[in-house]
């Protein structure tokens, strides 16, 4: 064998599991990054996570599967401008942001958020929060809402979003009792989100 030759690299390709995987993980980053469990349980209002584990999909999606704007939108269930907006969020700002008080995280935000933590994941593969510990906090029932509604033909009617969403204990209620309060049909996995958000803050 010369010395000019390389062995052959095989890689295969991301299955819909690892993405999952690797998009809570950038998530349960993206907690690390604002400062960990302690510093997140000083914070009163957390109506922002769900936006971060779209912004974590979003990076993930377009990082892995090397995904179009309309194609993450799609899948998501939110608009090619939002997509954008994740993608293209500044990272640089979003450090001088991290740095002073936390208040609001839109799409930019999250994004460069995102961008942070899924680089830090593929760098480091460092330790992260047990999924217990997201459960302390009620932040871990986003992701389960978005893997649940992986590949869902929307709109969705209450029957459909109940079998998807079966057995989700959401800040100690079941998923049933807040789907029973949620307006249908539901037309995108963010609406989904937000309803859940809305009926359980």
């Amino acid at each position: 064998m010369s010395g000019e030759e390389k062995p052959e690299v095989i890689t295969s390709p991301v299955s819909a599991t690892d993405v999952d995987h690797l998009a809570e993980r950038v998530f349960q980053e993206c907690i690390n990054i604002l400062g960990g469990l302690r510093k997140l349980t000083y914070y009163r209002n957390l109506t922002w996570l769900p936006s971060l584990a779209v912004a974590s999909y979003a990076i993930v999606l377009k990082e892995e599967l090397l995904k179009t704007q309309r194609e993450i939108a799609e899948k998501l269930g939110i608009t090619p401008q939002t997509v954008k907006n994740i993608l293209q969020a500044d990272e640089e700002e979003v450090k001088r942001f991290i740095k002073g008080e936390i208040e609001k995280v839109d799409e930019h935000k999250a994004g460069g958020i995102a961008k942070l933590a899924y680089r830090k994941v593929k760098e480091e593969r460092g330790v992260f929060i047990r999924e217990d510990e997201l459960e302390v906090l009620g932040v871990d029932w986003a992701l389960r809402v978005l893997i649940r509604l992986r590949g869902a033909d929307f709109p969705l009617d209450k029957e459909a979003l109940e079998k998807r969403l079966e057995g989700i204990i959401i800040k100690g209620k079941h998923i049933d009792q807040v789907i029973e309060k949620m307006k249908f049909p539901v037309r995108s996995p963010a609406e989904v989100l937000k309803q859940i958000k809305d009926l359980t803050s």
